[in-house]
């Protein structure tokens, strides 16, 4: 190669390491932005999510150190007083409503529970298994127990067999037999009945004079 042509040459790349340092003298706080944006977002995620953990390792002490009570009625206190939210705080009151009831205090249980029911701040499923449990207390309102159970014990419901076998017993509180051997049958005739629940229900029927059905033979 010539001198002519090398000298070119050089020209010709010094002017392309100009053009490159001109872009990066111009654009290249556009870089430096989104590396600390991606590096600033990694380190807020990180902490939001530590601040999570520590937050759940609290709330799961508090509720251990509240269970550790030996009196009922001093273990509901303190676990009503756990600050919680979403599912932990219907997990929350799910233990409340059962140390209520293990102390005794029926009405304030069916209270815990009637406002599970009604938060619209924590998942349906235990807005609806609050609704059951709620269902199982001996409060003295029958009517109003009957209408949510039947409610939940339609077809599609999550919680439909356990609301039929407590259906049954509250509509057996009633005095009516039919009806009970009724709503037990449906249970007895669902496919997806549970070992546990279909027991239950034939003992029931077979208390209620109801025989049982005979044997499947092949």
């Amino acid at each position: 190669m010539s001198n002519p042509d090398s000298f070119i040459n050089e020209v010709t790349e010094e002017v392309r390491r100009e053009k490159l340092f001109g872009y990066l003298r111009r654009y290249g706080w556009i870089g430096v932005v989104c590396v600390l944006a991606l590096v600033g977002g990694a380190a807020w995620i990180e902490y939001r999510n530590a601040q999570a953990r520590n937050a759940a390792e609290a709330t799961g002490d508090a509720l251990l150190a509240a269970l550790e009570q030996d009196d009922p009625a001093a273990r509901a206190a303190a676990i009503s007083a756990v600050a919680t939210d979403g599912s932990a705080a219907a997990v929350t009151a799910l233990l409340t409503a059962s140390t209520q009831v293990e102390a005794g205090d029926v009405e304030a249980a069916a209270a815990t529970l009637s406002a599970l029911s009604t938060n619209q701040d924590v998942p349906e499923t235990y807005r609806e298994l609050a609704t059951i449990k709620a269902a199982m207390l001996p409060v003295a309102d029958t009517e109003a127990r009957l209408a949510s159970l039947e409610f939940l014990s339609q077809p599609g419901q999550p919680f439909r067999l356990l609301a039929l076998e407590q259906l049954a017993y509250v509509t057996l509180e009633t005095g009516d037999i039919e009806a009970t051997l009724a709503i037990l049958r449906q249970i007895e005739e669902d496919a997806a009945v549970s070992r546990g629940l279909l027991e239950r229900a034939q003992t029931l029927m077979v208390a209620l004079g109801e025989p049982l059905p005979e044997p499947a033979t092949e």
